[in-house]
C-alpha cells in the first residue's frame, strides 16, 4: 500500500493556511525534539505545547489585532499552541496515542507526514551540507563496498541513489545557470548587473558548486572512483568464477553419484539439474548449493549496479565538464555586457538627459530653468554650459628641454644641516648605564627609587621596549603595581629576568 493513500483529505489543510508558516516551524521543532528527547516513549502533549510556545516566543506575530485561525477560533498568546496541536492531530500530520505507563496522551509522526517535515527542515535550514549529493559519498560507498568483507549490495545501491543525486543537482544548476543567463541579457544598468551577479554568487546551487570545487575535489576523486568501480568488479567477476566452480563441481558430484547408482546423467554437459538429481547430495552439501546459487544472484546483481554507477559516473562527468563551460560563459556574458554599457550608456533613459533634450528643443528654455532654480532653491544663478564654458584641451606642443644650473644659496651652511638630523635623546650607552644601576641579583627592578626625573621614565620606557623586541622563552618580563616616587611621577613596577 502506498503511502499517498494514507494520507487524510484533511491533511493539505495546513498548506491553504495563513499560518503555515507557524505550523510548519512547529512541526519541525516538535521533530527535532523528539530525536533528542532522553523519553523512549515519545512526547507528551504537554511537552508539545512547550516546544511550541518557544517558537511562538521567539516569532513576531502582532497580537495587536485579534487572530482567527481557519475553523473561526480565537488566537491568544496562551491558546494558539493548544489550538494549532488539535489541528496538526485532526488534519493527519501528528498521531495521539494514550499512553498508560505515562497516563498521558503521546504525540508521534506517521510516515507519510515525516517526509514532508523533513523536507519542511531542509527548506528552512540555511547550512544544507547535501552530503549525499558529492562525489566523496560516491567514494566513500564504493570504498566501503570494496573493504566489507560480505559484499552487501545495499551499500552498492547506496553508491548508486548517490549518483543519481548528484547528477540530477548537476541538471539543476545547469538550469539554474540558464535562468541566470536571461536575467543577465534583459539589465540595462549596472545596478541590474551587480543583482544578478550577487544572486547567482549566493543561490545554492554556485554554493554547492563551490564545494564540489574545492572541499568534494572532483577531479581528485573522480580517478578514485573509476579505479574503484574497476576492481569492485573485478573482484566481483573472479568471485562469480570461484562460486561457479563450486557450484559445477557439487552438480557433477550430484551426477557421478547417480552413475554409480546405475541412473545416467543426461543433465551434466548442459550445468542443468533436476531438483531429483540433486537429492543425491548430502543434506551439507544441498545447503552450500542453496548458498552458492543464492551468492551467485547477489554476484549478478552488484555487477549489474556497478554498471550503472559506472553509466550514471560518466554522466556526471560530461555535465560536470559542461557546468564549467557555462559558469565561463557566463562570466564573460557578465564581462561583455559592462563593456557594452561602458561603450553605450545605460539604456535606461536617464533624467538628466531627458531635461538637457527638453531644453535644447523647447523655446521655453529660459522660463524652464527659473522655475527648476525657484524650486530646487539654488544659492547661485544657473548659467547655461556651452561649448565655450567647458574644459577646453590643453596645449600639448613640446617646448625644447633646457637644463640649468642649481643655484646654490649663500646663506645655507653646512652647519645649519644639523638642525633637519634627527639625534636620538639617549645612547645605547645611557640606557644601558642606567639599566646597570637598577639590576639587583641578574634582574633588572624597577623601584620607587629608580626614577627621579622624566628622563629617567624616558629610559624606563626604552629598556622595557626593547625587552618586549626581543622577548623570548628564556626572559621573563613581569610588571607589577603602579608606583609613585617623590616628585609624584607614578609608573608601574616593572622586573625583567634573563
Amino acid at each position: 500500500m502506498n503511502l499517498i493513500s494514507k494520507i487524510p483529505k484533511e491533511f493539505y489543510k495546513l498548506f491553504a493556511s495563513k499560518y503555515m508558516d507557524y505550523y510548519q516551524r512547529f512541526l519541525t521543532a516538535i521533530y527535532e525534539e523528539s530525536g533528542r528527547s532522553y523519553s523512549l516513549l515519545g512526547l507528551t502533549e504537554r511537552e508539545c505545547r512547550m516546544i511550541m510556545n518557544e517558537q511562538i516566543a521567539a516569532e513576531t506575530l502582532d497580537w495587536s489585532e485579534e487572530q482567527f485561525d481557519e475553523e473561526g477560533e480565537l488566537l491568544t498568546r496562551s491558546n494558539m499552541a493548544s489550538i494549532c496541536l488539535k489541528h496538526l492531530e485532526d488534519w493527519g500530520w501528528l498521531r495521539r496515542d494514550y499512553d498508560e505507563v505515562l497516563d498521558s496522551y503521546v504525540v508521534s509522526f506517521p510516515e507519510y507526514s515525516q517526509l514532508f517535515v523533513e523536507l519542511f527542515q531542509r527548506l528552512y535550514s540555511e547550512e544544507d551540507t547535501r552530503e549525499r549529493e558529492s562525489v566523496l559519498a560516491v567514494y566513500s560507498y564504493l570504498y566501503t563496498y570494496s573493504s566489507d568483507s560480505e559484499k552487501n549490495n545495499d551499500i552498492l545501491k547506496s553508491a548508486l541513489q548517490a549518483s543519481r543525486s548528484l547528477l540530477q543537482m548537476l541538471s539543476n544548476m545547469q538550469e539554474g545557470m540558464r535562468g541566470y543567463f536571461d536575467e543577465l541579457s534583459r539589465q540595462r544598468s549596472f545596478l541590474g548587473i551587480q543583482e544578478v551577479l550577487v544572486k547567482e554568487m549566493n543561490n545554492n546551487e554556485s554554493r554547492k558548486y563551490a564545494i564540489l570545487t574545492t572541499t568534494d575535489s572532483f577531479y581528485r576523486y573522480k580517478e578514485a572512483v573509476k579505479e574503484l568501480i574497476d576492481r569492485n568488479f573485478s573482484e566481483n567477476e573472479a568471485r562469480k568464477q570461484e562460486l561457479s566452480g563450486r557450484q559445477r563441481e557439487l552438480r557433477t558430484r550430484a551426477g557421478r553419484i547417480g552413475e554409480e547408482q546405475g541412473e545416467p546423467d543426461r543433465h551434466i554437459q548442459t550445468g542443468q539439474r533436476e531438483p531429483a538429481d540433486l537429492e543425491r547430495l548430502s543434506p551439507e552439501d544441498r545447503i552450500e548449493l542453496r548458498r552458492l546459487e543464492h551468492a551467485l544472484r547477489r554476484t549478478d546483481e552488484a555487477m549489474t549496479i556497478i554498471c550503472m554507477i559506472e553509466r550514471e559516473f560518466d554522466a556526471i562527468e560530461r555535465r560536470y565538464n559542461k557546468l564549467i563551460e557555462q559558469k565561463t560563459l557566463f562570466a564573460s556574458r557578465a564581462a561583455a555586457r559592462i563593456r557594452y554599457i561602458l561603450m553605450e550608456g545605460a539604456l535606461e533613459e536617464d533624467p538628466t538627459a531627458v531635461l538637457a533634450k527638453l531644453l535644447n528643443q523647447s523655446r521655453r528654455s529660459t522660463e524652464i530653468l527659473e522655475k527648476l532654480s525657484d524650486r530646487m532653491r539654488l544659492t547661485e544663478p544657473f548659467r547655461t554650459v556651452t561649448g565655450q564654458s567647458l574644459a577646453r584641451r590643453r596645449n600639448t606642443e613640446k617646448t625644447v628641454f633646457a637644463p640649468q644650473a642649481v643655484a646654490r644659496d649663500a646663506e645655507r651652511t653646512e652647519e645649519g644641516l644639523d638642525e633637519f638630523v634627527l639625534k636620538p635623546l639617549y645612547t645605547r650607552q645611557e640606557i644601558a648605564e642606567f639599566r646597570r644601576k637598577n639590576e639587583r641579583n641578574g634582574a633588572f627592578t624597577v623601584t620607587e627609587d629608580s626614577v627621579r626625573s622624566p628622563e629617567d621614565l624616558e629610559k624606563l620606557f626604552f629598556v622595557w621596549q626593547d625587552a618586549v623586541e626581543i622577548a623570548d622563552d628564556a626572559k621573563k618580563i613581569e610588571i607589577g603595581e603602579e608606583l609613585e616616587n617623590r616628585e609624584g611621577c607614578r609608573f608601574s613596577a616593572l622586573t625583567i629576568q634573563e
